[in-house]
């Protein structure tokens, strides 16, 4: 029998939840695994020995039936875990009854999917979507305003959203925990970072509002635990609990991604440990091609076509549900508008060809190129001529309309108008301003190689350079320009360039409008043209838009293409202050979430710096235990299994959530768009997990220092002190999350002065 021919040694699999036999031929080298820790011995010790299996290099196996996490030890601590994370979260979770900082943006989009009203944002749908069902199930029925910050929630339901938000972030150091065990096999290492992460106020306050931060954050921790999960797998290919996680792992990476485009740094962490693993599978030439392709195509489907049909499918109901017009129409083009229920588009009908004399509206092709507009107000001084301001403007609105007339003449010559034609000299006249539209050889506001747009002249009377020559694209003269579907330019008859929409948000004075310039470059492109939207002329007969109505893949892309570029163009708010990237780790600045004087109810984000500061710590930390570590195995140094055992962890399960951190953390320093300090707590979530395999690593090192009982003395008063600290400033910076009342840390009698330890701490 192979099982008499055949001696049992310990194989380190590099699996993190349990130790296994494994069945090998005799040979000269036996090693036997050291536990770690009292914590480690708790968890191998007892475990009983079962069934064989075909591992995934084809040696037959023996797996312990019992699971780490499963111990009774490890019940207790994750109900402890639990139990404090929910209290601390849920804790005057009503409070303040207002409107609290981007509540006024994703409780309103939780409105929108309740009244299924369509609306635009930067962020793909899941997360907001999320939010309106837990409205939609806990009473509220999608009324209230949500129209700024401070405003009274009064007697509409709203603790259901928040209390949603707040389970989904208690989940966090749940998982943290798991994840930790999994990866170090010790419950100390476990416990730290998961009490990092519930006495953090930082996590605590951005987990108890309408945001989209905590269901974000809860999809990416699951992601990594299911990953984390399945790699405990890998010497059972293909069973069923196998499958289990792969898909958990693909279901939870398309719900990062479908809350936030930051799920692309998970999908990233994921993917890379995949590569290594398909890599590793490689190399074992116990496996044919034929199990190599299994593998690949498995993970494939798992972590690719999965994700992406789940994804696909957001977007499926998010276009379903949102079926009725609002503010987000004008976003999008006149095509993808006529499938919304309301909007004047929609089963529309309209003179088919434009005609002089007739009242239009002119959209450009770009995405978010906006409608042509102008308005009262005039360009301010040093800005090319101080004349009428031209802008493209995002939203239907009276001043986007304008008249058509025939060059030199308002009116039209018969009862039955003219129609205009491919290379007709037109004039544009705003209708509620009766100025024409307008260049000249000035240079654009921002696009600075461009010629201004301006609105000129009296009720109509201008000058030459108010003369436009229309070019149907890729017609030919005397061809007619039909409404919606044509697409047009607008040539300066005087300077020869061509009307423009560059995508640029103008400043103030422009009321963050979109920049319309005349290029002098002819080439065609998105921003150079135009089609004609709305058409109003009673002289002339009306067909049906219904053939517009685009399919499924079109507004697909058609929603990304304006979310990508909605993102790059954010603009911080008139009373925040923008942070940079390197703030974040040492919490240099938080945000206000309500409240701005002593009088109000004031919620300050900002992390507890004992928590934030011990984590930067253990980052340097980290890196020097892993270089002594490696300098150590590298200079031939004997070291004890126990020893050997730590660095493995430091550098294996360490090195992941070292790149977790710096996946989620280092791309913003690339971006261009506006950063706030919220957005390092993804990469936080990974320090703290790597902190607690840091400090669990050092405490278990106390024996280099002091001989055993001493040095489990040591042991134990480190951790309790690290606790203890935790604990402490916890109950000192409470307030920030659960509320303050009174004057100003930075005034005099404010009971928060003495917890500013940072001048730019705004609490």
């Amino acid at each position: 029998m192979a099982k008499e021919k055949c001696t049992t040694q310990w194989n380190k699999t590099g699996d993190p939840s349990t130790l296994r036999h494994r069945k090998i031929c005799p040979t000269s080298e036996k090693t036997s695994l050291t536990p770690l820790s009292k914590d480690r011995n708790s968890q191998t010790a007892g475990h009983s020995l079962g069934g064989d299996t075909q591992s995934s290099n084809g040696t037959c196996a023996q797996f312990s039936k019992g699971n780490v996490s499963n111990e009774p030890p490890s019940r207790v601590l994750l109900l402890l875990v639990l139990g404090l994370s929910l209290s601390t979260r849920l804790y005057k979770i009503t409070e303040p009854p207002h409107v609290c900082w981007d509540e006024t943006h994703f409780g309103k989009m939780g409105s929108y999917y309740i009244n299924r009203t369509f609306f635009f944002d930067v962020h793909p749908p899941l997360g907001k979507m999320l939010i309106g069902l837990a409205g939609y199930m806990t009473g509220y029925d999608g009324t209230f305003p949500f129209i700024r910050p401070g405003d009274k929630y009064e007697h509409h339901n709203y603790w259901g959203m928040r209390g949603f938000c707040a389970v989904l972030g208690s989940f966090l150091p749940v998982f943290a925990y798991l994840i930790v065990l999994e990866l170090s096999q010790s419950h100390t290492a476990a416990l730290i970072s998961a009490t990092l992460l519930i006495f953090d106020t930082g996590c605590i306050t951005i987990s108890q509002y309408i945001l989209l931060d905590p269901i974000l954050m809860f999809f990416i921790m699951a992601a990594v635990l299911s990953m984390v999960k399945f790699k405990q797998q890998k010497y059972r290919p293909f069973t069923a609990s196998w499958w289990l996680w792969l898909v958990l792992t693909g279901v939870n990476l398309a719900g990062a991604l479908g809350v936030k485009f930051v799920g692309l740094f998970v999908i990233l962490l994921v993917g890379l440990n995949t590569v290594w693993d398909l890599w590793r599978l490689l190399g074992d030439l116990s496996l044919s091609l034929v199990d190599i392709a299994k593998h690949f195509l498995a993970r494939a489907v798992g972590l690719i076509l999965l994700p992406l049909f789940l994804y696909v499918t957001i977007f499926a109901v998010h276009f379903v549900v949102l079926n009725k017009s609002g503010p987000g129409d004008g976003f999008f083009s006149s095509a993808f508008q006529s499938r919304l229920i309301g909007n004047n588009l929609h089963n529309a009908s309209m003179p088919e060809y434009l005609a002089y004399g007739s009242t239009i509206t002119v959209k450009n092709l770009r995405i978010a190129g906006g409608y042509l507009h102008s308005h009262w107000h005039l360009y301010p001084e040093g800005v090319g001529a101080k004349q009428q301001q031209v802008t493209a403007y995002l939203h239907k609105d009276y001043n986007n309309l304008w008249l058509v007339h025939r060059q030199g003449d308002n009116e039209s010559r018969s009862g039955t108008p003219d129609l205009v034609r491919h290379g007709d000299i037109i004039r544009l006249e705003h209708k509620e301003t009766t100025r024409n539209l307008h260049s000249h050889l000035h240079e654009a506001p921002l696009t600075k190689k461009h010629f201004q747009v301006t609105g000129y002249g009296i009720n109509g009377t201008g000058d030459t350079n108010d003369l436009w020559q229309v070019e149907v694209c890729g017609g030919r003269k005397g061809d007619l320009v039909k409404v919606l579907r044509s697409k047009v330019r607008f040539l300066h008859r005087a300077t020869g360039c061509v009307l423009y929409s560059s995508g640029k948000t103008l400043p103030k004075w422009g009321w963050e409008q979109v920049e319309v310039t005349c290029s002098p470059y002819l080439k065609e492109t998105p921003s150079s043209q135009w089609n004609i939207e709305d058409h109003i002329n009673p002289k002339l007969p009306n067909i049906s838009l219904s053939v517009l109505k685009p399919h499924f893949l079109e507004i697909l892309l058609e929603s990304h293409i304006v979310m990508l570029r909605g993102n790059s163009g954010l603009k911080p708010k008139d009373y925040e202050m923008k942070s940079k990237p390197w703030h974040w780790p040492i919490s240099y600045q938080g945000l206000r979430f309500s409240g701005v004087n002593d009088t109000d109810y004031r919620v300050y984000l900002l992390g507890n710096p004992v928590v934030w500061w011990m984590n930067l710590a253990s980052l340097g930390l980290y890196l020097i235990m892993v270089a002594v570590a490696s300098v150590a195995l590298h200079r031939g140094f004997s070291l004890s299994q126990k020893r050997i055992e730590h660095s493995r962890v430091l550098k294996r399960e360490g090195g992941l959530l070292l790149l977790g951190w710096l996946l989620h953390y280092a791309p913003f320093f690339t971006m261009g768009r506006v950063l706030y300090y919220h957005h390092y707590f993804p990469a936080m979530l990974f320090n703290s997990m790597l902190t607690g395999i840091t400090l669990d690593v050092l405490f278990e090192s106390a024996d280099l220092l002091l001989r055993p009982p001493y040095s489990d003395w040591l042991q134990r008063v480190a951790l309790t002190v690290l606790l203890l600290s935790v604990l402490y400033s916890f109950y000192l910076f409470h307030p920030l999350s659960y509320g303050m009342t009174g004057p100003l840390a930075h005034e005099p009698g404010s009971a928060m002065a003495a917890l500013r330890w940072m001048d730019s701490w705004e609490f």
